[in-house]
């Protein structure tokens, strides 16, 4: 059968969702998660539609992809499709070919885990490898400890100040307080929770947002941040293990994040707050 791309409607996302879903395993390799198309939709629901994309074979889902930027492509694939070779054949097809729709001419780079078939056919077309990033996991079969300090769900009343420390801590104009109105607006937003780690003064001093895939499968916690003014004192730990928690009360077996391993200040939050760093994986890259 002919494998179709596609870029679904916004009602349509919902299917690549329960695909990502489905796929989510605490033995699989860092890949695309649910979260991903959760966090993208602070931005709208027509617009995170618009950056989605999915292959499919006779009516399956073989495989999701997300436009992180215009020449950034995160995907995924079936568990049981790793080594398909029609759908890898037709993947670097559609990657290589900006007429495709999926990336452009020129300087790109794509995120797939590790042990596609992909890896093999892309390096054979010439693409090399950016660099390394840290996956991290910790499990959540035992009671998470206290984070030892105040931790509140943020809802409209604490918008902004999680976009005030989301801009602080990664030094951008971009987040407004209309991210958590747009994510708490969206489809997927019943997985998920925006929490707040508060000193004794009452400032907002760090932020986590947490992703579930459902019972028995592992979270995500993307993005966490402290405020700039705030850091050195442990709050990126404690926010961390609070999101750890509220991903346990949502179900989660185990939860991930992977950050770039360069940030070693990252790291080692991560895994002050329990994380278990894996072997680095890295992006492949095409050159311009």
């Amino acid at each position: 059968m002919t494998i179709v791309l596609s870029t679904p409607t916004a009602d349509g996302v919902r299917e690549a969702v329960a695909a990502l879903r489905e796929w989510q395993d605490d033995e699989a390799p860092m890949q695309l998660h649910p979260g991903d198309i959760g966090w993208n939709h602070r931005f709208g629901t027509a617009e995170t539609a618009a950056v989605v994309r999915m292959w499919s074979r006779g009516g399956r889902v073989l495989a999701v992809g997300m436009l992180d930027a215009p020449t950034v492509v995160r995907m995924t694939v079936a568990p049981d499709a790793f080594q398909d070779e029609d759908l890898a054949r037709r993947l670097v097809e559609d990657f290589s070919l900006p007429e495709r729709g999926v990336l452009p001419a020129g300087a790109v780079s794509i995120e797939a885990p590790q042990g596609l078939l992909l890896h093999d056919l892309l390096t054979t077309e010439g693409w090399g490898v950016d660099e390394p990033w840290a996956p991290l996991f910790r499990d959540l079969a035992e009671a998470v400890e206290d984070p030892g300090v105040r931790i509140t769900t943020l809802g409209p009343g604490q918008a902004q100040d999680f976009a005030d420390v989301l801009r602080s801590a990664f030094n951008t104009t971009r987040p407004t307080s209309q991210y958590l109105h747009e994510l708490a607006a969206g489809p997927f937003f019943a997985d998920a929770s925006c929490l707040g780690a508060y000193d004794d003064q009452g400032h907002p001093v760090a932020v986590v947002t947490v992703w579930s895939a459902g019972p028995g499968k592992p979270g995500l916690v993307e993005p966490m941040g402290v405020h700039a003014d705030h850091r050195g004192r442990g709050h990126g730990r404690a926010i961390t293990v609070a999101g750890a928690a509220a991903l346990r009360e949502l179900g989660s077996s185990s939860v991930r994040v992977c950050t770039p391993s360069s940030n070693v200040g990252g790291v080692a939050t991560y895994k002050a707050a329990g994380f278990t760093a894996r072997p680095e994986i890295a992006d492949r890259l095409r050159k311009a």
